[in-house]
Formats: structure tokens, C-alpha cells, sequence
């Protein structure tokens, strides 16, 4: 069984930083796409950004030039710098792996609350 577990979420204040993690746990075979969703109070859970195995990254238009998606795959875990943050960033951001045969694993999910 593999678990993700994140952390670095909190509160922080606009135009503030904070940096996520996620670091897979369990018996590992193999994962290919990492990523970020978050999801607002009273909205649907929304893609912030992907990663692939080489590192290709995708992301959100509301989050691009202020973050930064990025992983260690000898680590098997998966990084969101969030840069400039607003409150509409305040969301729980759930991390995710993509573990082929096995399917989708998500994590717990980490609250980010930002203020005015």
C-alpha cells in the first residue's frame, strides 16, 4: 500500500510563500505523474499543476508565473513553491501520484489559507 503525505500548508499572509511536500510512502513500484489539486470552500477540486517522470510541468493559468511545481524522484516526492499567493489561493491542496496499473493515489490533503 502507498500513502502520500503532505505538508507545509498554513496561514500566511498576500504576497506571502509557502512550499508543499509530499513524499510517497509504502512499497513503491513505479510513479509517473505527480501533482497539486486544490479545492475551495464551496467550489470544485481544480488541477494547480503536474509533473512528469523527466519533469515536464503543467499548470493551472491562475497559478502560472507564481508557481512552481518540481520532484526527487530518488525520493519519491513531489514539491509546490507558491509564490505571491492571493486569497484566492486559499484552498486544501491534495497532492497525487499517478501509479499506472495501480491507479491514482491521492493524499490527505494540507490547508493553505491566505489573508488579506
Amino acid at each position: 500500500q502507498v500513502q502520500l503525505v503532505e505538508s507545509g500548508g498554513g496561514l500566511v499572509q498576500a504576497g506571502g510563500s509557502l512550499r508543499l511536500s509530499c513524499v510517497a510512502r509504502g512499497i513503491i513500484s513505479s510513479i509517473y505523474d505527480m501533482g497539486w489539486y486544490r479545492q475551495a470552500p464551496g467550489k470544485q477540486r481544480e488541477l494547480v499543476a503536474t509533473i512528469g517522470e523527466g519533469g515536464p510541468a503543467n499548470y493551472a493559468d491562475s497559478v502560472k508565473g507564481r508557481f512552481t511545481i518540481s520532484r526527487d524522484n530518488a525520493r519519491y516526492t513531489v514539491y509546490l513553491r507558491m509564490n505571491n499567493l492571493i486569497p484566492e489561493d486559499t484552498a486544501v491542496y491534495y497532492c497525487t501520484a499517478d501509479r499506472g496499473y495501480y491507479g491514482t493515489t491521492w493524499g490527505q490533503g494540507t490547508q493553505v489559507t491566505v489573508t488579506v
